[in-house]
């Protein structure tokens, strides 16, 4: 009597992909089921269309209208006109992509060293753990603003490359022992013991074992670095630190208070839409975090 053989079935060349779009959905719902975090997210979406859709569709009015100088808000224009008669919403409008795209390359490359180096510290241990420490300790001592001025009055920032890499070199040591303190935890846990026995190497260890399930605890931090390296960006704008060239929020403030906006009744919108701008997309970033800690981590659920 034969038997019937089971058939193997392929694995579908698709099917990583579909994981990926589940989890992403299914992060998106627990994300949509908290407020707060909702909130975030709508906040970032509408910023993000706001500045990087929406200037190709509105273009920046760069005319120069004296009679136009302070004029009142109107519906077609929320915010008014500012110094020179041009219109405050396309500023709004067109001065936010530079701005965010700075604030997340310095970002990322903040949590790319932080949370490498942190990694690898904890891991290797030893001497090396205890000289970057050493480095660490010396560094959070330095208030990372001044040392940020200072170096931007020496160091001619002609690109917005070499202003991510001098935000994004000076802002790794929070996450570095932050991330050093949380592999210490997990370090001794089976799978790694494994890794270990099996010789697969530090790099296997930090890159392939230690820091993905980590992604959570790194995911939080690179949106708060966002938050700061954008008030840091806004801060050497104001301060005349960095080239004014361009439409940007900060530099919308900086010449607000260069050109006498701050001395006028009429200017207020001109003054505060950059300001609501900016504090704004913070708001969002932040609420967004604390909903993204609530999908990584289910204590934090209701």
């Amino acid at each position: 009597m034969a038997t019937a053989t089971p058939s193997l079935e392929r694995p579908s060349p698709l099917a990583p992909l579909n994981s990926l779009f589940s989890g992403i959905w299914s992060g998106v719902r627990l994300l949509g089921a908290n407020r707060v975090g909702l909130l975030g997210l709508l906040g970032v979406t509408f910023f993000f269309i706001l500045c990087f859709v929406m200037p190709l569709i509105i273009p920046l009015d760069d005319k120069v209208k004296i009679d136009q100088i302070y004029a009142a808000p109107s519906l077609l224009h929320p915010f008014g006109f500012d110094s020179q008669g041009k219109d405050v919403w396309t500023q709004i409008i067109h001065g936010g992509r530079t701005l965010i795209l700075i604030a997340v390359g310095a970002a990322v490359l903040a949590t790319l060293v932080g949370a490498a180096l942190g990694a690898f510290s904890a891991v290797i241990g030893g001497r090396f753990d205890s000289a970057l420490m050493a480095l660490v300790d010396v560094w959070l001592t330095i208030p990372q603003l001044p040392l940020l001025i200072v170096l931007a009055a020496f160091i001619r920032v002609n690109d917005p490359w070499t202003l991510v890499f001098i935000m994004g070199l000076l802002s790794w040591a929070p996450l570095t022992r932050a991330v050093r303190s949380q592999v210490l935890s997990i370090k001794q846990r089976d799978f790694i013991e494994a890794a270990r026995a099996l010789d697969l190497g530090t790099s296997h260890i930090v890159f392939r074992e230690v820091l993905p399930n980590m992604m959570s605890y790194i995911s939080i931090n690179f949106i708060l670095a966002i938050t700061y390296a954008m008030y840091f960006q806004t801060s050497l704008v104001f301060l005349g630190l960095v080239p004014l060239s361009g439409t940007n929020w900060g530099v919308m403030i900086r010449f607000a208070q260069t050109r006498g906006a701050i001395y006028s009744s009429d200017s207020f919108w001109y003054i505060m839409a950059p300001v609501l701008a900016i504090a704004l997309f913070q708001l969002s970033l932040v609420a967004l975090e604390r909903g993204v800690a609530e999908v990584f981590n289910p204590r934090l659920r209701s």
